[in-house]
């Protein structure tokens, strides 16, 4: 028996020399298929025949296809989009490997069709002066849709509150704070517009105060530029808000589902009281219309009715297997539901991932392409609550997902506008977002790139590469890029097509999350023939194909190492001073030798990946760099927010965001214990980012 196995043993060595012998020799002419396979890298001329297959019509009629019912999570209308993913994923001619939908029983907030919220002015004799209206003006059929959700809070307790009103700016903790100091704030009701703090922030930041509920509405000014009249300005004459306009949206400040945190919402998984849920206003709060804000005085009365239930959402889930590495994931995600029709979010993005897979997909079907490396589609659901359907992915499937992906391309609204590409990622993947920009024709500019008009809307310096565009980055959850990115650590990108800032001072495009994000919105005001979804929809093809085809990961560590030479020379700027007078050194600081480190061991591996045939050895150190800067324990204080590099920051500092936290906090409040704590994030930095480092250089 012994001698058998020794003797298969040395037979899989020999068959396992031999494939390394071939694929170290590119130039042998009758190797195996399966051979040529393990060698082949990306194919120019397939990318050029996906760039000439995505056809904006299409994307046209997928988008006019999803849009023609509002589709909440959980609806009627959602289950019709699940059937249309699932149907167009299982084509026998243009469909995917595999598609099927994944459920999971998940805690979502209504209002009661029945007895609807009410804003109303009251006088001291409880007689009504004025009403809030409780749905939006109509001007097409859409907004006559008996399935056109009320505008609500979703999370919002129920309760019903009489107050004086008070304005309270964007509800901030300053905003609150300053207000304090000159009007008792005891049993009012606070009305506030949005931005500057999160939504449910803008009810968590009044309760302390005695503040008995909240109104929330959207500024002209920061929406409109300024105009205001349905009668010539708004839609539906332009793309600006009319009057009665309202966003609604999910008012929590954690993502995933909230009974089961850290744990996927299946049947039986344990679920916490409900009253341990954290992260949620609590006192009432509603949206309303700017025409509403403009006219509200005095007393005012809030009538919530909200609900919570337990309710089935469903991701729907597609793959295309790969051929060589069919254990490494490309993943691909947009979410499907919408707060009403929603043709900008999301199906400006689910028309496009649509289009994108009739692509691919006919390609493998008629035999011509199958990628290196699996490609995994997710249509997520019930995003809109808190961005539940990839977060119980993630969580049911974290230890897969953590070891298999290469990189998830998040594309939510594919759409904000016409004007130019916007992407924001880990510093990695920017290399390989230009690469992908640069072969494709900006919308409307046949003999202009993507990326050369970008570079005219936003660019920055590099030391290494000059003038490029400017990258975001995804230190927020702003859409379900968030899991991948601060729960798995998985290197992500959003990219989207937006408008010229200089034209508009908008903070999204103005229909966002209201009754008039529709097609015959999308079609008229966003991108009339549709050409900048297509130009999405080949850019981010583009960049898919790449990731999942390419021999060696098209992932950059040394623009990573630029990044993170910005963040420390804006750190050392900003607090080394300070520093210094509390006894916490940054002058010859580990986090200083850390970035140096980074930057040698990035250096480095860039040599190893010209001079190396090992080759699946450098692709597992580009895919897990960014989970070595994960710690489970840097933000006790933030849901599931585990990235040392990209968490989100209150402080606003181009800077790494628990260091940036801490030394506000400290400064503010001048305890000792605060200052312990900027030091504890230095330490928490600099190992992580040793730690990152050593994960570049040669295996021991």
């Amino acid at each position: 028996k012994m001698i058998k196995q020794l003797l298969i043993s040395i037979v899989c060595g020999a068959a396992m020399l031999t494939v390394g012998i071939l694929i170290g020799h590119y130039g042998i002419t009758n190797a195996p298929s399966w051979v040529k396979d393990v060698v082949r890298d990306v194919d120019e001329s397939l990318i050029e025949k996906f760039l000439s297959e995505v056809d904006n019509i299409q994307i046209q009629e997928n988008l006019k296809e999803l849009t023609k019912v509002p589709h909440m999570a959980t609806t009627a209308g959602d289950e019709q989009t699940v059937q249309l993913m699932l149907k167009r994923w299982q084509d026998p001619e243009s469909g995917l490997d595999q598609a099927w939908r994944e459920e999971y029983l998940v805690y979502l907030s209504f209002p009661d069709p029945k007895n609807p919220n009410k804003v109303t002015v009251v006088s001291p004799s409880e007689t009504v002066l004025h009403t809030a209206r409780e749905k939006e003006k109509s001007y097409t059929p859409d907004q006559d849709d008996p399935a056109v959700v009320q505008p609500y809070a979703a999370y919002s307790p129920a309760g019903h509150q009489r107050g004086r009103l008070v304005y309270a700016n964007q509800g901030k903790p300053s905003d609150y704070l300053l207000l304090n100091q000159t009007v008792d704030l005891k049993g009012t009701i606070a009305i506030t517009r949005y931005g500057g703090a999160g939504r449910a922030a803008k009810a968590i930041n009044a309760a302390p105060y005695g503040v008995i509920g909240v109104l929330v509405y959207t500024d002209p000014l920061d929406i409109n530029d300024g105009l205001m009249s349905d009668a010539n300005e708004t839609y539906p004459h332009s793309w600006y808000m009319p009057p009665s306009g309202v966003e609604r949206g999910s008012f929590n400040t954690h993502y995933g589902d909230m009974l089961t945190p850290y744990l996927a919402a299946k049947e039986e998984t344990y679920r916490i009281p409900v009253e341990d849920i954290t992260g949620i206003p609590p006192i009432p709060i509603q949206p309303i219309g700017f025409e509403d804000a403009y006219i509200l005085i005095c007393d005012v009365k809030l009538d919530i009715f909200n609900h919570e239930k337990i309710k089935n959402s469903s991701n729907v889930m597609g793959v295309i297997k790969g051929s060589v590495e069919p254990d490494r994931y490309v993943i691909y995600g947009n979410h499907r539901d919408s707060w009403v029709h929603g043709a900008i979010d999301p199906s400006s993005g689910t028309s496009v991932m649509l289009e994108l897979t009739r692509v691919l997909g006919k390609m493998v079907k008629q035999g011509k392409w199958r990628p290196r490396r699996s490609i995994i589609f997710g249509s997520w659901g019930a995003e809109e609550f808190g961005l539940i359907g990839s977060a119980e992915y993630t969580e049911q499937y974290f230890t897969k997902l953590s070891e298999r992906t290469i990189a998830y391309i998040n594309v939510d609204i594919a759409v904000f506008a016409n004007a130019t590409l916007r992407a924001s990622g880990m510093p990695s993947v920017q290399n390989v977002i230009f690469k992908a920009a640069k072969q494709v024709n900006a919308a409307g500019l046949e003999s202009t790139s993507v990326y050369d008009n970008w570079i005219k809307y936003s660019n920055r310096t590099s030391p290494a590469h000059g003038t490029i565009p400017r990258m975001g980055y995804l230190s927020g959850a702003g859409s379900d890029y968030a899991a991948f990115v601060h729960y798995l650590g998985i290197t992500a990108m959003d990219i989207s097509y937006t408008y010229d800032r200089s034209k508009t001072n908008a903070r999204i495009y103005p229909a966002y999350h209201t009754a008039y994000d529709t097609f015959d919105y999308a079609s008229k005001f966003i991108d009339p023939g549709f050409v900048s979804h297509q130009a999405i929809a080949r850019t981010a093809g583009n960049v898919l194909i790449r990731l999942a085809d390419s021999l060696v990961l098209p992932l950059n560590c040394s623009d990573y190492a630029e990044i993170l030479e910005d963040y420390l020379k804006t750190a050392v700027n900003l607090y080394q001073n300070q520093l210094q007078v509390k006894h916490i050194s940054m002058g010859k600081h580990p986090l200083k030798r850390a970035v140096a480190s980074f930057r040698s061991a990035a250096t480095h591996l860039d040599q190893v990946i010209l001079s190396s045939d090992l080759v699946r050895r450098i692709n597992d150190q580009l895919m897990l760099l960014d989970r070595a800067f994960l710690n489970p324990l840097a933000f006790p204080d933030k849901y599931a927010f585990r990235h040392v590099i990209w968490a989100s920051s209150s402080a606003g500092k181009p800077t790494f965001p628990g260091l940036a936290d801490a030394y506000a906090k400290a400064e503010s409040s001048g305890q000792p214990r605060d200052w312990d704590k900027v030091h504890y994030h230095l330490s928490v930095l600099s190992q992580a980012i040793e730690g990152a480092a050593n994960t570049l250089v040669d295996v021991i």
